[in-house]
């Protein structure tokens, strides 16, 4: 919660830790709503602003706290109407965070993370290594500066975000606390005030700590799932490893039991051309999910430089849903939206300054590969 600075930055703070630190400064607890009202629903970093707080509040509250909001550092805009922020946090890396209307739902797709430490095969952002985990500010931070975007207005009915979903860069289940944390701004009537139905966390497998978002939390979930059995998943999910197939699935579904209410799991599936979007890959993944209350999300690859995978045809991924939907489930394939702005599912970047040297050894991996197709394509010309 302390920055650099020696301030606090109430941006990140939860009611309950608001109320705590009016409470550490010897104020009482209703200024927390006061402050947080400013913050979220009017999108105010000045104290000087908070009209209703009095001067001598305003001028403690500079000695011991801010609210600082993550630097944007660029905002694009697709032909589609989606938007792309790219972000600095305090680590010095930038994040990406995705803003995507359709109809009356505005989606906004969340970092957790600088980089990914997963890596994932068909990610982009798995290939620029990690350098940390954002905090509760710098994630609840984009939801602000997107929200600030669209003109902040208390209770406003036709607000411009519906939904969110912790879909961005990184594991949002490793970089926990900070996470939930964000989380509860979202949902909490004093933040934005949005469902937590329409609050979602996407995880690769994290399974002890899918159980414990359970024990604090009752957001909806989604699973990157990606491949129907042990195997191909351990090549495209290499967390899979360690928390195999069998293994995630109960932890989903102790999940989604704990939630009641009739709610499911969202399975996120991305379909790459002859690597697991063949009929038999459905028929695996319609036994695989027998038992499971879900919903399918297929997601065309988005391809980006030197990934090694290629999208589907179009008749592979409609006769991929069709199988899905003649076992009974419910599917979806998710539509390709700001790839002209590079903020497609799997296409977020960002700038990472990688501690991994991942990024590294993907570049020096690409070049070999480079070197190799220029030299083929010398040899077959003469």
């Amino acid at each position: 919660m302390t920055e650099a600075t020696g301030k606090i930055n109430l941006l990140g703070l939860t009611q309950a830790e608001m109320e705590q630190f009016f409470d550490s400064i010897g104020e009482k607890r209703f200024r927390a709503g006061q402050i947080m009202k400013w913050i979220h629903h009017f999108g105010i970093d000045d104290f000087d602003a908070m009209s209703n707080v009095s001067k001598v509040l305003r001028e403690k509250l500079k000695t011991c706290a801010e609210i600082r909001a993550p630097e944007v550092v660029s905002e694009d805009i697709s032909t589609d109407g989606t938007r792309k922020w790219v972000v600095r946090v305090a680590s010095g890396s930038c994040v990406e965070t995705v803003y995507i209307p359709q109809g009356s739902r505005g989606t906004l797709c969340v970092s957790s993370q600088a980089g990914c430490a997963l890596d994932c095969s068909f990610c982009s952002t798995g290939k620029q290594g990690f350098n940390s985990d954002l905090s509760a500010a710098e994630v609840i931070g984009q939801v602000w500066i997107a929200n600030k975007s669209f003109g902040s207005v208390p209770a406003k009915i036709d607000r411009a975000i519906t939904n969110v979903v912790m879909m961005g860069m990184g594991e949002p289940l490793l970089n926990f606390d900070n996470v939930v944390a964000a989380m509860k701004i979202m949902m909490d009537d004093l933040g934005y005030g949005i469902s937590k139905r329409k609050v979602t966390l996407s995880t690769s497998g994290v399974v002890p700590m899918i159980d414990k978002l359970g024990e604090v939390i009752d957001v909806s979930l989604a699973l990157s799932l990606h491949a129907p059995n042990d195997a191909l998943r351990n090549q495209l999910v290499p967390i899979n490893k360690k928390y195999p197939l069998e293994m995630l699935l109960a932890a989903c579904k102790r999940y989604i039991s704990g939630l009641g209410e009739k709610r499911v799991l969202t399975i996120e599936y991305t379909l790459l051309k002859d690597v697991n979007d063949k009929p038999e890959h459905a028929e695996e993944m319609i036994a695989l999910l027998k038992e499971v209350p879900c919903k399918i999300n297929l997601i065309p690859f988005n391809p980006f430089p030197h990934s090694g995978y290629e999208r589907p045809s179009n008749n592979a991924i409609r006769r991929f849903q069709d199988l899905l939907h003649k076992a009974g489930h419910s599917v979806t394939v998710r539509t390709t939206r700001g790839e002209d702005i590079d903020a497609a599912c799997g296409q977020l970047v960002g700038q990472v300054m990688d501690r991994t040297r991942r990024s590294e050894r993907y570049i020096a991996v690409r070049q070999l590969s480079d070197e190799a197709n220029t030299q083929r394509s010398a040899d077959q010309k003469t």
